[in-house]
């Protein structure tokens, strides 16, 4: 069964060497076990989501450039995250600030080509019908 994302949170990117942590600001005033309740708006690059590290994805202009300037081996540089789009789906039956909560089931795309999955949703008790 889903669990409910909160603040804390541990992200992966498949193009990111390390993992990040969700920033979840309190303007949405719901708290789950503590710490604010994410929904699937929550996907602000260097607000809500931030840097895996470094990024491996020829996609990523300056991963390109790095790897044509080193005659085609692929250099990873650092990730800038590019997550435009909200994340995928969420729980359409349980909104938070009229958008559907985010659980740890969803995804969020970077523009570069990764997917942002959620590897440890900070909650243990708050399940998600």
């Amino acid at each position: 069964m889903p669990q409910q994302v909160t603040m804390g949170a541990m992200l992966q990117c498949s193009f990111g060497l390390a993992p990040s942590s969700l920033v979840v600001l309190p303007v949405n005033r719901v708290m789950a076990e503590g710490p604010p309740a994410a929904n699937i708006m929550d996907h602000q690059p260097m607000v809500n989501i931030m840097p895996f590290g470094m990024c491996s994805s020829p996609a990523n202009p300056t991963v390109a450039a790095a790897t044509a300037a080193a005659l085609g081996v692929l250099t990873p540089m650092p990730c800038i995250p590019a997550t435009l789009t909200p994340w995928v789906t969420g729980a359409p039956t349980v909104l938070l600030a009229n958008m559907p909560s985010l659980d740890n089931v969803s995804k969020c795309m970077c523009n570069w080509g990764g997917v942002v999955t959620i590897v440890n949703p900070a909650t243990v008790k708050t399940m998600i019908p």
